[in-house]
């Protein structure tokens, strides 16, 4: 009886605690942690370290009617891959785009329903709703299931990572150091020189194929590939990015 008399205590102590303090409680479940503990968990990719000169253009916040179509013509034009991490509301009226990325060989990401920020607030429940309405819509109109999930924003934490492996996803970030913020429209150039100037290996850069009333992207990547592809780069998927690190270091285990 003393030990049930403690329990409860315990317990009414923890809800008077829970209704004074709930973002405190909603914190501890929301851990932050910095970029070298998600990596080395697995649980986020920023980029990947390899010797071959391969880089994972992506692209987010599509489909876009007339923006992607002429980023997928360019792409193909320098025999390109990339990755679009595309906003669930935009697929209805998009099938077709997804269906030809699909088909010449991209790869096709989970960016939510409504390009929600996960701040800290946001509860568990929202981000996995987002992130389920969005795989639902993927596996409607085009058969594809799980693969990559990218927050928009960048907000990452526990319970983001819970809830993409949750729904067979997997966290997806950016280089620090090829972030084009083609999203403010800053000039063909910056964008460009950004890319080119910090190429390396293993590379995953982002871009965006939705900017509102801006041709900047599909300018910048006209000077963009043929530059790189010069310079002997391949412009490749995360998938595929991934897949030849693999080899790269089933190579070394051999010798």
């Amino acid at each position: 009886m003393t030990v049930l008399k403690h329990l409860g205590k315990c317990l009414l102590l923890f809800i008077s605690f829970t209704l004074s303090n709930p973002g405190e409680v909603l914190e501890s479940y929301n851990e932050v942690h910095d970029r070298k503990y998600y990596e080395q968990r697995g649980d986020i990719l920023w980029e990947v370290p390899i010797h071959k000169k391969m880089i994972a253009l992506t692209f987010d916040d599509g489909p876009h009617p007339k923006i992607t179509p002429q980023i997928l013509d360019l792409l193909n034009q320098y025999e390109a891959k990339a990755t679009f991490f595309v906003v669930g509301n935009r697929i209805d009226k998009n099938t077709d785009i997804i269906l030809r990325e699909i088909n010449e060989g991209h790869e096709i990401g989970n960016h939510t329903f409504s390009h929600a920020m996960f701040n800290r607030n946001v509860s568990k429940q929202k981000i996995s709703s987002e992130i389920e309405m969005t795989a639902r819509k993927l596996q409607e109109a085009a058969h594809v299931s799980g693969g990559w999930f990218r927050p928009p924003g960048g907000y990452y934490n526990d319970r983001v990572v819970a809830a993409a492996k949750e729904q067979g996803y997997k966290v997806v970030m950016w280089s620090w150091h090829q972030d084009t913020e083609d999203w403010k429209r800053p000039g063909v150039k910056k964008i460009a020189q950004k890319v080119i100037n910090n190429a390396r290996n293993g590379d995953i850069v982002l871009m965006h194929d939705f900017v509102h009333n801006s041709n900047q992207t599909i300018e910048a990547l006209k000077i963009i590939l043929p530059e790189l592809a010069a310079q002997g780069y391949q412009f490749v998927t995360i998938s595929q990015l991934l897949e030849a690190k693999h080899i790269e270091e089933m190579m070394n285990e051999m010798k």
